[in-house]
């Protein structure tokens, strides 16, 4: 379907932080994702990736993960300077930050899906991130608001690498009520076998409901279609499986 596009600002702890918004154009009621990017923010192959969910059928929320560090709008660019740009400004953010981030878009999906005009089904509330974002939608599932959490090659959950100071997300795996996919590529540096398995570990132990696909060949970030590691076959394959994930999270229960 048809899409609309538009930003929206929320404050977070004096920050305002900037969040981009895909919507389907048709009127209705939809789920809404929160939808974390990369290092890079929001440049358009993340764009990209928000308006193609949208047309799913969902109201794609998207924050700028560096509001603090960053004035509103910074893309940064996927070069050498650039990663290290970004790796700095994750390094430089407290792990309580990005928590803070994920509850204001929930409770912005929560507030304005009780208005009547509003497009939000505040009782459907997913979250999906790439890279650092993949880590960041899956302890965004630390909240009981999230049914569904779709995690592309998340880094940093099997080690507690996220932002200043250690992440718990991998002892805190039982606060997940929702369903969760993961995605991961079976070259990708940064997450190797090892680190896998780990973070399969703590979801068995945890007893979390999830969904783990092995994308044979695929690279760290190959769902970027401006990177020499974009993997088209795979990153199909992926929206082919998140797709039916999140229609049969949302569209075959009732909360």
């Amino acid at each position: 379907m048809q899409i609309t596009k538009r930003n929206v600002d929320l404050v977070v702890d004096d920050s305002l932080m900037r969040v981009y918004i895909a919507a389907p154009q048709p009127a209705g009621r939809y789920p809404g994702i929160l939808f974390y990017s990369d290092i890079y923010q929001l440049g358009s192959p993340i764009t990209r990736l928000a308006n193609h969910l949208a047309g799913y059928g969902y109201v794609v929320a998207a924050p700028e993960i560096f509001h603090r560090i960053e004035p509103i709008g910074t893309v940064i660019e996927p070069n050498d300077l650039g990663r290290m740009q970004g790796n700095d400004d994750a390094r430089r953010t407290a792990i309580a930050e990005y928590d803070a981030d994920a509850r204001a878009v929930i409770d912005f999906f929560k507030q304005d899906g009780l208005k009547p005009e509003s497009q939000i089904d505040p009782n459907k509330i997913g979250t999906m991130g790439f890279c650092i974002g993949g880590h960041l939608a899956f302890r965004a599932a630390f909240r009981d608001e999230v049914k569904a959490a779709v995690c592309c090659y998340p880094t940093g959950i099997h080690i507690g690498k996220l932002g200043r100071g250690v992440a718990d997300t991998l002892s805190r795996m039982g606060e997940v009520k929702g369903k969760v996919f993961l995605a991961f590529g079976s070259i990708d540096p940064h997450i190797p076998e090892d680190a896998r398995q780990k973070v399969i570990q703590g979801l068995e132990n945890a007893g979390v409901d999830y969904t783990l696909s092995l994308y044979e060949g695929a690279n760290h970030t190959f769902m970027r279609d401006d990177s020499d590691r974009f993997d088209p076959v795979a990153t199909d394959r992926v929206w082919a499986e998140v797709t039916a994930f999140l229609s049969q999270v949302f569209q075959d229960r009732t909360f």
